[in-house]
Protein backbone atom coordinates (compact mmCIF):
# COMPACT_ATOMS: atom_id res chain seq x y z
CA UNK A 1 0.00 0.00 0.00
CA UNK A 2 2.77 2.33 0.75
CA UNK A 3 4.15 2.13 -2.71
CA UNK A 4 0.66 2.52 -4.23
CA UNK A 5 0.50 5.85 -2.35
CA UNK A 6 3.96 6.64 -3.50
CA UNK A 7 3.44 5.94 -7.36
CA UNK A 8 -0.25 7.34 -6.78
CA UNK A 9 1.49 10.73 -5.67
CA UNK A 10 4.20 10.84 -7.95
CA UNK A 11 2.28 10.46 -11.06
CA UNK A 12 -0.75 13.26 -9.53
CA UNK A 13 2.29 15.55 -9.08
CA UNK A 14 4.15 14.93 -12.01
CA UNK A 15 1.60 15.07 -14.42
CA UNK A 16 0.34 18.59 -12.52
CA UNK A 17 -3.26 18.25 -14.78
CA UNK A 18 -6.33 18.58 -13.19
CA UNK A 19 -8.67 15.51 -13.11
CA UNK A 20 -11.96 15.63 -14.81
CA UNK A 21 -15.21 12.90 -14.02
CA UNK A 22 -18.32 13.57 -15.96
CA UNK A 23 -21.23 12.01 -14.43
CA UNK A 24 -24.76 11.64 -15.93
CA UNK A 25 -27.75 11.82 -13.88
CA UNK A 26 -30.34 9.42 -14.61
CA UNK A 27 -33.63 11.31 -17.02
CA UNK A 28 -35.89 13.01 -13.62
CA UNK A 29 -39.95 12.74 -13.77
CA UNK A 30 -40.98 16.25 -15.31
CA UNK A 31 -38.23 15.10 -18.48
CA UNK A 32 -39.87 11.87 -18.71
CA UNK A 33 -43.58 13.48 -18.51
CA UNK A 34 -42.61 16.15 -21.30
CA UNK A 35 -41.14 12.76 -23.60
CA UNK A 36 -37.89 14.62 -24.63
CA UNK A 37 -35.25 12.64 -26.33
CA UNK A 38 -32.39 11.13 -24.48
CA UNK A 39 -29.17 12.72 -26.23
CA UNK A 40 -26.39 12.37 -24.03
CA UNK A 41 -24.72 8.85 -23.24
CA UNK A 42 -21.54 7.33 -22.37
CA UNK A 43 -19.02 5.52 -24.98
CA UNK A 44 -16.63 4.07 -22.72
CA UNK A 45 -15.44 4.57 -19.65
CA UNK A 46 -13.22 7.41 -20.95
CA UNK A 47 -15.89 9.37 -23.23
CA UNK A 48 -19.21 10.74 -23.44
CA UNK A 49 -21.01 11.91 -26.86
CA UNK A 50 -24.02 14.33 -27.22
CA UNK A 51 -26.29 14.28 -30.03
CA UNK A 52 -26.71 18.12 -31.55
CA UNK A 53 -28.69 19.73 -34.54
CA UNK A 54 -25.17 19.49 -36.61
CA UNK A 55 -24.51 15.37 -36.06
CA UNK A 56 -22.84 13.91 -32.81
CA UNK A 57 -20.14 15.60 -30.75
CA UNK A 58 -17.66 13.62 -28.25
CA UNK A 59 -16.13 15.09 -25.26
CA UNK A 60 -13.46 12.93 -23.23
CA UNK A 61 -12.83 12.77 -19.69
CA UNK A 62 -10.60 10.51 -17.05
CA UNK A 63 -13.95 9.15 -15.79
CA UNK A 64 -17.34 9.24 -17.31
CA UNK A 65 -19.64 7.88 -15.03
CA UNK A 66 -23.15 6.38 -16.56
CA UNK A 67 -26.27 6.79 -15.09
CA UNK A 68 -26.21 3.43 -13.37
CA UNK A 69 -23.26 4.59 -11.51
CA UNK A 70 -23.78 4.31 -7.86
CA UNK A 71 -22.57 6.90 -5.35
CA UNK A 72 -20.12 4.19 -4.21
CA UNK A 73 -18.63 3.41 -7.68
CA UNK A 74 -17.83 7.33 -7.88
CA UNK A 75 -16.47 7.59 -4.40
CA UNK A 76 -14.09 4.11 -5.19
CA UNK A 77 -12.21 6.69 -7.48
CA UNK A 78 -11.79 9.49 -5.32
CA UNK A 79 -10.63 7.44 -2.06
CA UNK A 80 -7.27 7.34 -3.15
CA UNK A 81 -7.49 11.49 -2.40
CA UNK A 82 -7.96 10.99 1.06
CA UNK A 83 -4.71 9.78 1.46
CA UNK A 84 -2.99 12.80 -0.27
CA UNK A 85 -4.86 14.51 2.25
CA UNK A 86 -3.33 12.69 4.96
CA UNK A 87 0.30 12.77 3.64
CA UNK A 88 0.04 16.86 3.89
CA UNK A 89 -1.13 17.53 0.02
CA UNK A 90 -3.76 20.53 -0.79
CA UNK A 91 -6.94 18.73 -2.17
CA UNK A 92 -10.03 19.88 -3.66
CA UNK A 93 -12.90 18.55 -4.99
CA UNK A 94 -15.79 20.36 -6.97
CA UNK A 95 -18.65 19.32 -8.79
CA UNK A 96 -20.07 21.91 -11.44
CA UNK A 97 -23.23 21.76 -14.16
CA UNK A 98 -26.97 23.67 -14.32
CA UNK A 99 -29.22 24.08 -11.85
CA UNK A 100 -30.94 20.66 -11.75
CA UNK A 101 -28.14 18.54 -13.12
CA UNK A 102 -27.23 16.46 -9.75
CA UNK A 103 -24.04 18.13 -8.07
CA UNK A 104 -25.39 18.83 -4.59
CA UNK A 105 -26.57 14.55 -5.01
CA UNK A 106 -22.72 14.06 -5.72
CA UNK A 107 -21.18 15.62 -3.59
CA UNK A 108 -23.63 16.23 -0.67
CA UNK A 109 -26.16 12.64 -1.03
CA UNK A 110 -30.24 12.83 -0.98
CA UNK A 111 -31.78 14.16 1.94
CA UNK A 112 -32.06 11.07 4.20
CA UNK A 113 -28.56 10.33 3.45
CA UNK A 114 -29.15 6.41 2.23
CA UNK A 115 -26.88 7.63 -0.72
CA UNK A 116 -24.42 9.91 0.90
CA UNK A 117 -22.09 11.96 -1.27
CA UNK A 118 -18.66 12.46 -1.66
CA UNK A 119 -18.38 14.81 1.46
CA UNK A 120 -19.67 12.69 4.16
CA UNK A 121 -17.85 9.42 2.33
CA UNK A 122 -14.88 11.80 2.87
CA UNK A 123 -15.56 12.10 6.59
CA UNK A 124 -15.22 8.47 7.09
CA UNK A 125 -12.20 7.44 4.32
CA UNK A 126 -10.06 9.95 6.28
CA UNK A 127 -10.46 8.96 9.43
CA UNK A 128 -10.18 5.55 8.64
CA UNK A 129 -6.64 6.21 7.45
CA UNK A 130 -5.69 7.93 10.63
CA UNK A 131 -6.85 4.74 12.68
CA UNK A 132 -4.63 2.38 10.84
CA UNK A 133 -2.01 4.58 10.82
CA UNK A 134 -2.72 5.77 14.90
CA UNK A 135 0.58 4.11 16.19
CA UNK A 136 2.82 6.11 13.75
CA UNK A 137 0.89 9.64 13.76
CA UNK A 138 -0.72 11.93 15.98
CA UNK A 139 -3.15 13.17 14.58
CA UNK A 140 -5.53 16.11 14.74
CA UNK A 141 -8.66 17.52 11.90
CA UNK A 142 -10.17 20.71 11.76
CA UNK A 143 -13.11 22.30 9.81
CA UNK A 144 -14.54 25.51 8.68
CA UNK A 145 -17.79 25.50 6.27
CA UNK A 146 -18.80 28.18 4.66
CA UNK A 147 -21.40 29.77 2.18
CA UNK A 148 -20.88 32.08 -0.70
CA UNK A 149 -24.34 33.83 -0.78
CA UNK A 150 -25.17 36.80 -3.22
CA UNK A 151 -21.65 37.41 -3.13
CA UNK A 152 -21.23 37.43 0.52
CA UNK A 153 -18.95 34.77 2.18
CA UNK A 154 -21.33 33.80 5.14
CA UNK A 155 -20.00 31.03 8.11
CA UNK A 156 -22.22 28.26 8.06
CA UNK A 157 -20.78 26.86 11.96
CA UNK A 158 -22.19 30.35 13.87
CA UNK A 159 -25.88 30.05 14.39
CA UNK A 160 -27.37 32.74 11.83
CA UNK A 161 -29.51 33.89 15.22
CA UNK A 162 -26.17 34.67 17.25
CA UNK A 163 -25.14 36.31 14.06
CA UNK A 164 -27.96 38.19 13.81
CA UNK A 165 -27.21 39.13 17.72
CA UNK A 166 -23.60 40.09 16.95
CA UNK A 167 -24.66 42.79 14.25
CA UNK A 168 -27.30 44.48 16.05
CA UNK A 169 -24.75 45.41 18.93
CA UNK A 170 -23.83 48.95 18.25
CA UNK A 171 -19.92 47.43 19.35
CA UNK A 172 -20.68 43.93 19.05
CA UNK A 173 -18.03 42.08 16.63
CA UNK A 174 -19.38 41.67 13.42
CA UNK A 175 -17.92 37.86 11.95
CA UNK A 176 -16.52 39.03 8.72
CA UNK A 177 -15.22 36.49 6.55
CA UNK A 178 -12.26 37.09 4.71
CA UNK A 179 -10.08 34.66 2.05
CA UNK A 180 -6.22 34.71 2.41
CA UNK A 181 -3.42 32.99 1.13
CA UNK A 182 -0.70 31.85 3.38
CA UNK A 183 3.05 31.81 2.02
CA UNK A 184 2.89 28.43 0.68
CA UNK A 185 -0.32 29.87 -1.82
CA UNK A 186 -2.44 27.86 0.31
CA UNK A 187 -6.33 29.43 0.33
CA UNK A 188 -7.90 29.90 4.42
CA UNK A 189 -10.83 31.97 5.26
CA UNK A 190 -9.70 34.55 8.01
CA UNK A 191 -12.43 35.07 10.38
CA UNK A 192 -14.02 31.79 9.97
CA UNK A 193 -14.71 30.05 13.07
CA UNK A 194 -12.70 26.16 12.52
CA UNK A 195 -13.60 23.67 14.69
CA UNK A 196 -12.08 20.57 15.75
CA UNK A 197 -13.40 16.92 15.32
CA UNK A 198 -11.70 14.45 16.70
CA UNK A 199 -14.00 11.36 15.00
CA UNK A 200 -15.94 11.21 11.62
CA UNK A 201 -19.65 11.25 13.53
CA UNK A 202 -18.26 14.61 15.08
CA UNK A 203 -17.26 16.09 11.49
CA UNK A 204 -20.97 15.27 10.65
CA UNK A 205 -22.81 16.44 13.13
CA UNK A 206 -20.87 19.64 11.89
CA UNK A 207 -21.78 19.24 8.32
CA UNK A 208 -25.25 18.64 9.27
CA UNK A 209 -25.03 21.82 10.82
CA UNK A 210 -23.95 23.60 7.60
CA UNK A 211 -26.34 22.05 5.59
CA UNK A 212 -29.31 23.26 7.69
CA UNK A 213 -27.96 26.21 7.21
CA UNK A 214 -28.05 27.15 3.77
CA UNK A 215 -29.84 28.83 1.34
CA UNK A 216 -31.94 26.45 -0.64
CA UNK A 217 -35.54 27.36 -2.60
CA UNK A 218 -37.55 25.64 -5.02
CA UNK A 219 -37.58 26.36 -9.00
CA UNK A 220 -38.77 24.97 -11.71
CA UNK A 221 -35.74 23.39 -12.07
CA UNK A 222 -34.99 21.69 -9.27
CA UNK A 223 -37.27 20.93 -6.25
CA UNK A 224 -34.51 22.15 -3.91
CA UNK A 225 -32.22 24.20 -5.92
CA UNK A 226 -28.90 25.15 -3.91
CA UNK A 227 -29.15 29.22 -4.03
CA UNK A 228 -25.75 29.31 -2.77
CA UNK A 229 -21.84 28.17 -3.22
CA UNK A 230 -20.83 25.36 -0.69
CA UNK A 231 -17.17 25.31 0.40
CA UNK A 232 -16.01 22.73 3.42
CA UNK A 233 -12.63 23.03 3.91
CA UNK A 234 -10.96 20.00 6.39
CA UNK A 235 -7.59 20.55 7.72
CA UNK A 236 -5.41 17.36 8.95
CA UNK A 237 -2.52 17.84 10.73
CA UNK A 238 -0.15 14.74 11.46
CA UNK A 239 2.73 14.69 13.33
CA UNK A 240 5.28 11.89 12.64
CA UNK A 241 5.63 9.90 16.45
CA UNK A 242 9.46 8.77 14.74
CA UNK A 243 10.95 12.01 13.49
CA UNK A 244 8.78 14.83 15.06
CA UNK A 245 8.11 16.09 11.58
CA UNK A 246 4.28 17.77 10.76
CA UNK A 247 2.29 17.28 7.52
CA UNK A 248 -0.54 19.68 7.13
CA UNK A 249 -2.91 18.54 4.39
CA UNK A 250 -5.94 20.06 3.28
CA UNK A 251 -9.00 19.32 1.64
CA UNK A 252 -11.65 21.71 -0.06
CA UNK A 253 -15.07 20.41 -0.96
CA UNK A 254 -17.12 22.38 -2.74
CA UNK A 255 -20.94 22.12 -3.78
CA UNK A 256 -21.02 25.41 -6.73
CA UNK A 257 -24.55 26.23 -7.14
CA UNK A 258 -26.08 25.95 -10.34
CA UNK A 259 -25.67 28.00 -13.52
CA UNK A 260 -29.36 28.60 -14.83
CA UNK A 261 -31.68 30.88 -16.79
CA UNK A 262 -34.41 32.37 -15.45
CA UNK A 263 -37.01 31.59 -17.85
CA UNK A 264 -36.27 28.32 -17.31
CA UNK A 265 -36.37 28.38 -13.70
CA UNK A 266 -38.61 31.09 -12.86
CA UNK A 267 -36.87 32.82 -10.97
CA UNK A 268 -38.03 36.23 -9.67
CA UNK A 269 -37.64 38.65 -7.32
CA UNK A 270 -35.45 37.88 -4.30
CA UNK A 271 -34.45 34.23 -6.69
CA UNK A 272 -33.70 36.44 -9.71
CA UNK A 273 -31.38 38.11 -7.72
CA UNK A 274 -29.46 34.99 -6.42
CA UNK A 275 -29.49 33.65 -9.49
CA UNK A 276 -27.61 36.62 -11.30
CA UNK A 277 -24.91 36.54 -8.34
CA UNK A 278 -24.62 32.31 -8.93
CA UNK A 279 -24.19 33.21 -12.46
CA UNK A 280 -21.79 36.21 -12.27
CA UNK A 281 -19.57 34.37 -9.94
CA UNK A 282 -19.49 31.08 -11.86
CA UNK A 283 -18.85 33.07 -15.40
CA UNK A 284 -15.76 34.81 -13.38
CA UNK A 285 -15.06 30.96 -12.87
CA UNK A 286 -15.34 30.55 -16.23
CA UNK A 287 -13.06 33.99 -17.25
CA UNK A 288 -10.39 31.58 -15.15
CA UNK A 289 -10.75 28.37 -16.72
CA UNK A 290 -10.30 30.06 -19.80
CA UNK A 291 -6.97 32.11 -18.74
CA UNK A 292 -5.23 29.28 -17.54
CA UNK A 293 -6.28 26.76 -20.37
CA UNK A 294 -5.40 29.51 -22.76
CA UNK A 295 -1.70 30.08 -20.19
CA UNK A 296 -2.84 33.94 -20.37
CA UNK A 297 -0.07 35.70 -18.37
CA UNK A 298 -2.85 37.38 -16.29
CA UNK A 299 -5.27 34.95 -14.14
CA UNK A 300 -8.74 37.26 -12.86
CA UNK A 301 -9.11 35.68 -9.79
CA UNK A 302 -9.64 38.74 -7.91
CA UNK A 303 -12.92 39.06 -9.94
CA UNK A 304 -15.31 36.90 -7.56
CA UNK A 305 -15.02 35.61 -4.28
CA UNK A 306 -15.67 32.57 -5.57
CA UNK A 307 -12.40 32.38 -8.30
CA UNK A 308 -10.36 33.89 -4.61
CA UNK A 309 -11.52 30.86 -2.76
CA UNK A 310 -10.66 28.58 -5.39
CA UNK A 311 -7.29 30.27 -6.31
CA UNK A 312 -5.20 26.97 -4.71
CA UNK A 313 -7.60 24.46 -6.70
CA UNK A 314 -7.47 25.85 -10.41
CA UNK A 315 -3.97 26.82 -11.36
CA UNK A 316 -2.78 26.35 -7.71
CA UNK A 317 -0.93 24.08 -5.78
CA UNK A 318 -3.87 21.34 -5.31
CA UNK A 319 -4.90 18.01 -6.30
CA UNK A 320 -8.03 19.24 -8.17
CA UNK A 321 -10.88 16.58 -9.50
CA UNK A 322 -13.76 18.46 -11.08
CA UNK A 323 -16.72 16.08 -10.89
CA UNK A 324 -19.36 17.95 -14.07
CA UNK A 325 -22.57 16.78 -13.61
CA UNK A 326 -24.94 16.27 -16.97
CA UNK A 327 -28.71 16.09 -17.99
CA UNK A 328 -29.37 13.36 -20.78
CA UNK A 329 -32.31 15.54 -21.77
CA UNK A 330 -32.37 17.08 -25.19
CA UNK A 331 -34.81 19.83 -22.75
CA UNK A 332 -31.14 20.93 -21.39
CA UNK A 333 -28.63 20.48 -24.59
CA UNK A 334 -27.47 23.68 -24.51
CA UNK A 335 -26.82 23.82 -20.94
CA UNK A 336 -24.84 20.33 -21.62
CA UNK A 337 -23.24 21.32 -23.89
CA UNK A 338 -21.44 24.13 -22.19
CA UNK A 339 -20.68 22.51 -19.29
CA UNK A 340 -19.11 19.98 -21.24
CA UNK A 341 -16.89 22.57 -23.23
CA UNK A 342 -16.12 24.27 -20.02
CA UNK A 343 -14.79 20.87 -18.27
CA UNK A 344 -12.45 20.24 -21.41
CA UNK A 345 -10.56 23.55 -20.70
CA UNK A 346 -10.71 22.24 -17.03
CA UNK A 347 -9.00 19.22 -18.27
CA UNK A 348 -6.04 21.45 -19.77
CA UNK A 349 -4.94 23.64 -16.44
CA UNK A 350 -1.84 22.84 -14.58
CA UNK A 351 -1.53 22.71 -10.88
CA UNK A 352 1.94 22.46 -9.16
CA UNK A 353 0.43 20.21 -6.08
CA UNK A 354 3.40 20.21 -3.61
CA UNK A 355 3.71 18.59 0.30
CA UNK A 356 2.89 21.04 3.14
CA UNK A 357 5.64 19.30 5.76
CA UNK A 358 8.06 21.10 8.12
CA UNK A 359 10.58 19.49 9.91
CA UNK A 360 9.96 18.62 13.76
CA UNK A 361 12.45 22.06 14.27
CA UNK A 362 10.19 24.11 11.99
CA UNK A 363 7.07 22.67 13.56
CA UNK A 364 8.52 23.39 17.63
CA UNK A 365 9.09 27.28 16.56
CA UNK A 366 5.59 27.67 14.63
CA UNK A 367 4.03 26.55 18.02
CA UNK A 368 6.16 28.52 19.81
CA UNK A 369 4.91 31.94 17.45
CA UNK A 370 1.29 30.51 17.96
CA UNK A 371 1.27 30.89 21.75
CA UNK A 372 3.47 34.20 21.50
CA UNK A 373 0.78 35.92 19.63
CA UNK A 374 -1.93 34.12 21.83
CA UNK A 375 -0.06 36.06 24.82
CA UNK A 376 0.78 32.50 26.20
CA UNK A 377 3.90 32.27 28.14
CA UNK A 378 6.27 29.91 26.60
CA UNK A 379 9.16 27.52 28.29
CA UNK A 380 12.48 27.68 26.72
CA UNK A 381 12.31 25.43 23.56
CA UNK A 382 15.48 23.51 22.33
CA UNK A 383 15.87 23.15 18.70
Amino acid sequence: PTRNRFCFNAFMSASGKIRVFCRIRPVNRSEAAQGGAVVVAKLDDYSVTVETQRGPREFQFDKVFSTEASQEDLFQDVNRLMQSVIDGYNVCIFAYGQTGSGKTFTMVGDKDQKNPGIMPRSFNAIFDIMRENGSKFDFKVSAYMLELYNDRLQDLLVSQAGEAHAQTQPHGPTRRVEIKRNRKGVVFAQGAETKEASSAQELYALFQQACANRHISATKMNVESSRSHLIVGIMVESRNLTNGSVNTGKLSLVDLAGSERAAKTGAKDHQLKEANSINKSLSALGDVISALSAELPHVPYRNSKLTQVMQDSLGGNAKTLMIVNISPSEYNLDETLTSLVYATRVKAITNNAQRNVDSKEIAQLKEVIMKLKSGHAVEEVDV
